[in-house]
């Protein structure tokens, strides 16, 4: 069943879509019919940046098992880094 929630998310990062890299400014997240997917619903994530207009965006379809496995491998390559490592400023907390 569709929720028709879209959660929405600023992001900083960088993204490769249909006509090269373009600066990730934002996010969303919902769960829905899939445009490609072979499922009847999937988790969809969309990674965007509206300034650059359709082009700058990367969409992705993931069974409900798939997305639960991208947070925990996500939490575990984070928990494995320095604290601070992938922050915008890039240094660990602490660095000088």
């Amino acid at each position: 069943m569709c929720t028709y929630q879209t959660v929405k998310v600023e992001l900083e990062g960088a993204a490769k879509g249909a006509t090269g890299w373009f600066t990730l400014t934002g996010g969303a997240v919902y769960v829905d019919h899939p445009y490609h997917a072979c499922h009847e619903h999937t988790v969809n994530i969309d990674f965007t940046n509206a300034g650059e207009g359709p082009s700058a965006r990367v969409a992705v379809e993931l069974t409900e098992e798939s997305a639960l496995a991208l947070v925990e491998a996500i939490q575990r390559a984070l928990a494995a880094a320095p604290p601070g490592l992938a922050s915008a400023g890039g240094r660990p907390a602490g660095a000088a």
